[in-house]
């Protein structure tokens, strides 16, 4: 008799979504929704948030955030007199979710980056995890008009990611008008069909068929499930439900307290229902560091290979090493040499735009986003300079190490060699944060021994004596400008202090000070990159609170355009008639 009276789960569920909106009065579009995945679909641990196999859930619509630690709250990873903490200084509540909360994978909130992120998840998951987790991903409407989410579609479907699950929030509604398909629901379910997706349209304030969709798409392990949710915002809450100009506005007390007695006087249970524990199995990864060569690198001094080529190199004896190592690409994977990683290691490879978009430029807001997610990742950067040579202003890449120095905890790499880059890649490897490593594709000669040893944030003193009259600093290809400009100087009687900086970012400070001040205080910056943010004004930054030091820049001064490496570096005042000539102007002057 007693089971008989049991609240059924739609009631519970029922119930649980009303206290989320209760939690968060101004976001509840998706409170059913986030019932459904928290409390009856998703497998996880609640005082392990980042146990290795639980679930992952990825807010895509970050705006949202209210909603996730409203369900944390529910769950017990979060007291609920922390949400009336939200967004203040001192609480880790932010306005959009980062990965300061245990739950939070990756941060969001600069839309449209969420299912791409999912992707990666769930791809790990299926084919270098082998594990039973599923990745569900949560998006809104407004955002499903960035064409990332559309690349994260085409990559889940053509990898047949059957782990994961895309819910697209459809409640009409962006911040300050209607979204463009508004509640056109057909054509959302139509487009994601189309992408190769198991697809299926719901009311998403209805929990039994939202518990029959989930249940429907665990069933479905070759294609990648997309449940379209036609939900209304500020549902259950009178001339707010559906109604514009509440985005992000928080209700005025009064009208909150009268909105919560509603809703609590539908609740009908207090139960809170226990999440199921995952299946155990997957393997538990942590932060690879220590990272040693095997053996040191196999080129000799003179030898020619581009530093593109080298990295490639280095992957694969990484690779050999080290299971873990996966290389993404785009395309061109030919000219970057990294297809030669493909051929030894085809399993863990993948060559898609969606990894970030291919032009690294083009990706910045998805490298910050990395960052602020607290990702380990290594970009490693090809035709760069105007030492490219012939193709012209689109692919000579100016403007990449500024992007990369503004970038929170990024290590910059800049190897001048085979052999320094090999040294870039292993140090990477091991790193904590982001890394980008900085390559061309023309031949360069080797110029440092296998045995010599590279650290981050340590320069190389490439020549010098007491006589040095000038210190040239330099990296990647204006080395070898540097150095014959050394040797033509010296034969007419001026000695200068070469330094290969090989990080960018940290800059060896220390080398570089003392060196200034050993020459007479005088600096010249040689760089294959815009002035704006390169390595001259990294040095400027270094060497600010030192009297007595001038420094003087050259770097690409212009719009790039094709041509021969020599005569690019000439006609944009980098070579080594330049270097002569900014030496002795500084001598003069």
């Amino acid at each position: 008799r007693k089971a008989r009276h049991q609240p059924s789960t739609a009631q519970v569920l029922q119930d649980v979504a009303n206290r989320l909106h209760i939690h968060c009065i101004r976001c509840c579009s998706a409170a059913e929704i986030m019932s459904v995945l928290y409390f009856h679909t998703m497998k996880y641990r609640q005082m392990e948030p980042r146990h290795p196999d639980n679930d992952r859930f990825i807010l895509s619509k970050g705006h949202a955030a209210p909603l996730l630690y409203a369900a944390w709250v529910e769950a017990g990873g979060i007291s609920e007199p922390d949400l009336l903490n939200l967004r203040t200084i001192n609480c880790d509540l932010e306005g959009h979710p980062t990965p300061r909360l245990s739950f939070v994978d990756v941060a969001t909130g600069s839309l449209g980056q969420g299912l791409g992120a999912a992707c990666g998840m769930a791809f790990t998951g299926k084919y270098l995890d082998r594990a039973s987790y599923w990745v569900f991903c949560l998006l809104g409407d407004g955002e499903s008009s960035e064409g990332s989410v559309w690349e994260a579609l085409a990559f889940a479907s053509h990898y047949n990611l059957g782990n994961l699950v895309a819910v697209f929030d459809v409640n009409r509604l962006g911040q300050s008008g209607m979204a463009p398909l508004a509640h056109c629901m057909d054509t959302y379910q139509s487009r994601c069909e189309d992408f190769g997706w198991n697809t299926y349209l719901v009311d998403g304030h209805d929990l039994e068929a939202l518990c029959l969709a989930f249940c429907q798409a665990a069933q479905v392990k070759t294609k990648p499930t997309a449940i379209i949710a036609k939900t209304f915002k500020g549902r259950g809450i009178p001339d707010v439900e559906d109604a514009e100009n509440w985005h992000g506005k928080p209700m005025p007390t009064e009208r909150a307290d009268e909105v919560i007695r509603l809703i609590e006087s539908q609740i009908q249970t207090n139960k809170n229902p226990i999440p199921n524990p995952p299946a155990e199995g997957s393997t538990q990864i942590s932060i690879i560091t220590n990272i040693k060569m095997t053996c040191p690198p196999g080129y000799k001094v003179g030898n020619k290979i581009a530093t593109q080529q080298a990295y490639s190199l280095a992957l694969i004896k990484l690779g050999r090493a080290n299971e873990r190592v996966v290389v993404l690409d785009g395309d061109p994977k030919n000219s970057t040499f990294s297809e030669i990683f493909k051929k030894e290691h085809p399993e863990h490879f993948t060559a898609e735009q969606n990894m970030v978009t291919a032009f690294l430029t083009r990706a910045f807001d998805q490298i910050r986003m990395g960052a602020i997610s607290q990702t380990n990742i290594n970009l490693i950067a090809s035709h760069c300079g105007v030492s490219v040579g012939e193709f012209g202003p689109p692919k000579l890449t100016l403007e990449d190490l500024a992007m990369f120095r503004s970038v929170p905890n990024c290590t910059v790499f800049y190897p001048r060699d085979a052999v320094s880059t090999e040294h870039a890649v292993y140090l990477a490897a091991s790193s904590k944060g982001m890394c980008f490593i900085r390559t061309r594709g023309p031949e360069t000669a080797v110029i440092y021994t296998p045995q010599e040893n590279f650290e981050i944030g340590q320069a190389k003193v490439i020549r010098s004596s007491v006589n040095d009259k000038v210190t040239v600093i330099r990296a990647g290809i204006t080395l070898h400008e540097a150095l014959a400009a050394a040797d033509a100087l010296f034969q007419q009687g001026i000695s200068v202090r070469i330094i290969d900086p090989f990080t960018i970012k940290p800059l060896d400070t220390a080398t570089i000070i003392s060196s200034a001040k050993a020459t007479g205080g005088r600096i010249i910056t040689v760089e294959d990159h815009y002035q704006e943010g390169g390595l001259g004004e990294a040095v400027c930054a270094a060497v600010s609170g030192e009297p007595d030091i001038h420094i003087h820049q050259l770097a690409v001064s212009g719009m790039p355009q094709s041509g021969k490496p020599s005569e690019l570096l000439d006609v944009f005042g980098i070579s080594a008639r330049h270097i002569i000539a900014a030496v002795k102007y500084n001598l003069m002057n």
